[in-house]
């Protein structure tokens, strides 16, 4: 991973945006005003291709402007990408927070993949890092695979001169799936989450870089193979780890947008709000945190 700094080409500030549904993205490209359908100037992006634990295509991309398609159906080998017609978070908060920065170049990271789950006890491919024992390739070797390939690359945008990428700052959206019927599990949320950041941070050598969550739902319940799964207690936990680390920010207050047909996805001008929103938080953070 090359993170020194270089004497030479442009400085790029870094923004890692991680999760799963919600941050990967149900946002219509074809609900898009013009300026966002093109790819933008001065915002670069790399995302890493969403795999499932234990396939290690995970994390493969390459970087390319700013532009809609790294939502659901996004694919990389590492070479090209292939973009979808879905976006999510990504869209808005690069273009919000570049001119929130005064039209300074910004670079941004992104690893996301639906069904997934932070948590050791899951059906589903989890974030956890020492899940499984640490045996087997999960949602956390993915994204280590994609900061790895995204910070080995010296000139992002293909000027001919070696680049200085500096990282700057985390976005994590949360899924529901991390909330279970066991109460333990459910009490364990805030060690789990507080574990992931912190790891986080040392993948990008920087243990006080600022950190945005977005929030669980904001119901009390939700009903889940028929069962009601409580979400107070999770909430909670990103409430408390919120509250115990001064360069994080907790983002609630998109969560009042009706979700889509099937109860779980943002429509197209929810995620363009929480892009919004995720932005003017970070920027809050990079000038008030220490």
């Amino acid at each position: 991973m090359i993170l020194s700094p270089f004497t030479s080409g442009k400085n790029y500030p870094v923004y890692f945006l991680g999760g799963q549904s919600n941050m990967m993205g149900y946002g219509l490209a074809m609900d898009l005003d013009p300026l966002l359908k093109y790819p933008a100037k001065n915002i670069y992006m790399f995302a890493g291709h969403p795999a499932f634990d234990n396939d290690r295509r995970g994390g493969a991309g390459v970087w390319g402007p700013l532009e809609p398609g790294t939502g659901l159906g996004y694919k990389s080998n590492g070479r090209v990408s292939l973009y979808s017609h879905r976006f999510g978070p990504e869209l808005a908060f690069g273009h919000t927070l570049y001119r929130l920065k005064n039209n300074t170049p910004i670079a941004l990271i992104k690893y996301a993949n639906g069904q997934t789950a932070n948590t050791d006890k899951t059906d589903s491919s989890s974030w956890a890092p020492y899940y499984n024992d640490g045996n087997g390739i999960n949602q956390f070797d993915h994204f280590l695979t994609t900061v790895r390939q995204a910070f080995s690359v010296q000139d992002i945008d293909l000027d001919g001169e070696v680049d200085n990428l500096i990282p700057r700052g985390i976005i994590w959206m949360q899924s529901e799936l991390d909330t279970v019927p066991n109460t333990s599990e459910q009490d364990a949320y805030y060690h789990r989450i507080r574990q992931l950041m912190k790891l986080f941070r040392t993948a990008l050598r920087n243990d006080r870089i600022p950190i945005v969550i977005g929030s669980l739902s904001n119901s009390p319940n939700r009903v889940k193979d028929g069962k009601t799964v409580p979400l107070n207690r999770a909430r909670a936990g990103q409430e408390k780890f919120v509250k115990e680390d001064t360069c994080t920010l907790l983002i609630t207050a998109f969560e009042h947008d009706e979700p889509v047909a099937d109860g779980q996805y943002y429509r197209s001008d929810a995620y363009l709000r929480l892009g919004e929103l995720f932005a003017k938080a970070m920027h809050h953070l990079e000038s008030s945190c220490p």
